[in-house]
């Protein structure tokens, strides 16, 4: 049986998943060029770039558009949006470290994970059968879960932006303010909270692969 040729590198690039990368980075430029102008829209944009991450995956997937240049462009968007967004709120709240620290730790442990897993021969990052973490496990195992965590952890972070009133806002106190609103604020704040924690162990898991 003769082998399938490889597709050429101009049709890789207009992959269905690589062309919605492509409008994923445009709209994340515009939406970070208005951030300050229209909060509302920033995060409309925002929001609808991350869930567009979901989707390109679905289509790569469908139509059997896997590419290693796909993944890559996927996780270069994921992270630079992730981050553009982090440093604005290491700005505008106080600790500004908090938000800095979680940014080192997105990238670190995202890099992490990828580089220890293509050295090892795996064809992909999320390949974690081998991990002696259950949680680990779970979170690359199960898209629903995956889904939560990472939902969560973008959520939140809009939420802060859209929260923040003035340049310099003290952290603890928005969180508290924002808890004692209401009790369906509350349950909608301590819900994207534990998705948020559980990510950042996620990152913590992948970065400490390195660890002597």
């Amino acid at each position: 049986m003769a082998d399938k040729p490889r597709p050429s590198t101009l049709s890789v690039y207009l992959y269905v998943p690589n062309i919605i990368g492509y409008v994923r980075i445009l709209m994340n430029c515009f939406a970070f060029a208005i951030c300050f102008k229209d909060k509302y829209l920033f995060s409309v944009l925002y929001f609808v770039s991350f869930v567009c991450d979901a989707l390109d995956g679905w289509f790569a997937r469908k139509l059997n558009q896997v590419s290693t240049f796909g993944a890559v462009l996927d996780m270069v968007t994921d992270r630079i949006s992730t981050a553009c967004l982090l440093v604005i709120l290491s700005q505008v709240y106080r600790p500004g470290l908090v938000f800095l620290s979680l940014l080192a730790l997105d990238i670190a442990s995202h890099w992490l994970q990828m580089y220890s897993s293509f050295l090892v021969g795996k064809s992909s990052h999320k390949d974690v059968k081998d991990s002696t973490s259950w949680l680990f496990r779970l979170y690359y195992g199960n898209r629903k879960f995956m889904c939560y965590c990472c939902v969560s952890c973008e959520v939140l972070y809009i939420l802060l932006f859209l929260l923040a009133k003035k340049e310099t806002e003290n952290l603890t106190d928005v969180l508290v303010n924002a808890a004692t609103q209401s009790l369906l604020y509350l349950m909608l704040l301590a819900l994207i909270v534990v998705g948020f924690v559980i990510k950042q162990l996620i990152n913590v898991i992948q970065a400490s692969k390195f660890a002597p």
